[in-house]
């Protein structure tokens, strides 16, 4: 993607002497800086552990074995209670 930037004389000094150093393009060597910059930012923000709260639902009210067969009946249901509302 083309996109035009504005960069200090110093930056890219710099960045002209890195490409020339590693034999690869000014676009080559400004994007692998960036890059690296961007990598370095993000693996350096402290990570939150999450946490999951975990809770005890007791016994299944229904039969689990046909948990397939009970969710395809509810869906018909609410199907059918739609349809019914239209008309």
């Amino acid at each position: 993607m083309r996109t035009t930037l504005s960069i200090a004389d110093d930056n890219l000094r710099e960045l002209k002497a890195l490409a020339h150093e590693t034999g690869v393009s000014l676009t080559r060597a400004a994007n692998d800086v960036l890059r690296a910059g961007l990598d370095r930012r993000v693996s350096s923000s402290p990570r939150r552990r999450y946490r999951e709260e975990v809770g005890d639902l007791g016994e299944p009210r229904v039969n689990l074995d046909h948990a397939l067969a009970i969710a395809a009946r509810l869906e018909d249901n609410e199907t059918l209670r739609k349809l019914e509302q239209r008309t």
